[in-house]
């Protein structure tokens, strides 16, 4: 039964990590309607889902890495190319995650990680989608992005770190509100999100080598961690094209449903 339960988490944690759904708020509401024990299903099953989630992007965007890999150098000493443009505001838009995530990580983690908390967030995140569809024009590519756009997108993704807001998700309706086409807001924001996920699995990493793994299931680790790596890689590849055509009012719909189960449920434990 462990077995079947990390693969779903593994496979809620591969979708809902690249769909503007929210991945943690999908987990946490997973292990409160499920029951499934924290203790085996917490901080160290998660960070074997990130690092899953975390190859998955590598792997479909893998041309990408080591061309900004490569151009790294020339774009720290200022050299005004593709690929060297692009890593700059990639870096301008990790900054704020990383200043919240220092700040605030800690707060966040300790006091947000509840099911009403997600039900208000999907709220939240839903009426940005619908918003950003109805007013954003949808016209630019990423290579017209700005710094203070890369920033202003960075500040979205810093928002993701409270559950229920999506990374994806607040990073695409930021991003299309500038007028940017989903398809290629979509492949900066994926991008954008490798550094904010890499430091996420470092850090928790870190705190689980506290405590240590002595006695932990790592044969559950393992299985989240595949399953989650493989749904993730379908799931970018398919979503990106799905955007090239279609809105993300469905997106939008999925969350106001969800948060209105989460509510019925919530009701429901206390009466």
């Amino acid at each position: 039964m462990d077995l079947l339960a990390a693969a779903l988490l593994g496979v809620v944690q591969g979708l809902t990590e690249f769909l503007p759904v929210s991945s943690s708020g999908h987990l946490i509401l997973a292990r409160a309607f499920f029951g499934w024990d924290p203790g085996r299903f917490g901080l160290a099953f998660d960070v074997a889902c990130h690092v899953g989630t975390l190859l998955a992007v590598v792997a479909y965007f893998r041309t990408d890495v080591i061309r900004l890999a490569v151009t790294a150098p020339a774009a720290l000493s200022g050299k005004d190319g593709e690929w060297e443009r692009l890593g700059r505001l990639i870096v301008v838009g990790t900054l704020p995650v990383v200043v919240v995530g220092v700040l605030f990580a800690d707060a966040i983690e300790n006091s947000l990680r509840s099911p009403a908390i997600v039900a208000a967030t999907l709220v939240v995140g839903a009426i940005g989608l619908l918003v950003a569809e109805w007013v954003g024009t949808k016209r630019r590519g990423e290579e017209t992005i700005g710094y203070g756009e890369a920033l202003a997108i960075g500040v979205a993704q810093a928002s993701a770190l409270v559950p229920g807001v999506s990374r994806s998700g607040a990073t695409l309706t930021v991003a299309m509100l500038f007028g940017l086409r989903r398809d290629a807001a979509a492949r900066f924001v994926f991008l954008l999100s490798l550094p904010a996920v890499l430091a996420a699995a470092l850090k928790e990493g870190m705190e689980v080598a506290k405590v240590g793994l002595e006695g932990l299931p790592i044969t559950l680790f393992l299985v989240g961690m595949v399953v989650s790596a493989v749904v993730g890689y379908v799931t970018v590849k398919y979503f990106i094209r799905y955007l090239a055509g279609h809105t993300l009012h469905v997106f939008a719909v999925y969350r106001l449903v969800l948060a209105a189960v989460t509510v019925a449920w919530l009701i429901a434990r206390q009466g």
